[in-house]
């Protein structure tokens, strides 16, 4: 294990998709510009910034409620995919019995399930954040279940030997060797808890109700404001990175100290 000061970002990571990211806005605003591409099929991205800056109470209010219902469907899969993954790793019989009801939740599509959810749920907001749950709720199952298993033949015969509780040996052992195996489920989880946020406001904003940004994209198509549609896209594609990375820098700083994983790369 690496037991040096914990390893810094590497500059790279932020300049060279920066680049990228500049040259392919370039690349649109001048395939645009050069094909006089009409407005209202693709707009460039300087009518998009526009659109953003003349929008941006309305595009922010809707940022908000998307953004509030994200976090709070993440919080309750960490919480809920966490305890059942430390209740299935109790037994090989309860983890046999039920997993096959969290692939369930998998691979079912939640575009199905919103409606009822959203009539048997009166309160919108709690009825869009079970459903954005529903979505990022197997990763966190399925990651920290697998981390709780995968520990050392060797040191799981060593806490034995020494007669360490159920207790002690998830303590110190399996929640340790688990803790890079649960953050990798939090980066997965996080962009399924917006994609979730977003269906599930585009299945409410059809009857009618909604404020979040999947609401705006629906008026704006609707009104072909176009460049309004492709602000409210940008910031939801912004708020799933800035999500990835903010799960990404919790692990670097909570295993770049200790963990193999973190070691950078020479």
């Amino acid at each position: 294990m690496n037991t040096g000061s914990r390893p810094r970002l590497d500059p790279r990571r932020i300049v060279y998709p920066m680049l990228v990211a500049l040259l392919l806005l370039a690349g649109w605003q001048g395939a645009v510009t050069a094909f006089a591409v009409p407005v209202y099929l693709v707009p460039s991205p300087v009518a998009v910034g526009r659109t953003l800056v003349a929008d941006w109470a309305l595009l922010a209010g809707a940022l908000g409620t998307t953004l509030k219902i994200t976090l709070l469907a993440f919080a309750a899969a960490v919480v809920l995919g966490s305890t059942i993954a430390f209740v299935f790793v109790q037994s090989r019989t309860i983890e046999a019995a039920l997993f096959p009801y969290a692939v369930l939740l998998q691979v079912t599509p939640v575009v199905a399930i919103a409606p009822l959810i959203i009539i048997w749920v009166k309160d919108p907001t709690a009825s869009l954040v079970i459903c954005a749950t529903l979505v990022a709720l197997f990763p966190i199952i399925a990651n920290t279940t697998l981390g709780l298993r995968s520990v050392s033949p060797a040191l799981l015969a060593y806490f034995r030997l020494n007669r360490a509780s159920r207790l002690q040996t998830l303590w110190r052992l399996r929640i340790p060797s688990a803790l890079p195996y649960f953050f990798g489920g939090l980066r997965i989880s996080s962009g399924l808890a917006l994609i979730g946020a977003v269906v599930a406001e585009f299945v409410a904003g059809t009857g009618g109700t909604g404020t979040g940004l999947a609401y705006q994209i629906l008026q704006s198509g609707y009104q072909l404001n176009i460049p309004r549609l492709f602000a409210a896209l940008g910031l939801i594609t912004l708020t799933g990175v800035a999500l990835f990375a903010a799960m990404a820098g919790l692990s670097r700083w909570a295993l770049g100290g200790w963990h193999d994983s973190e070691v950078p790369a020479e």
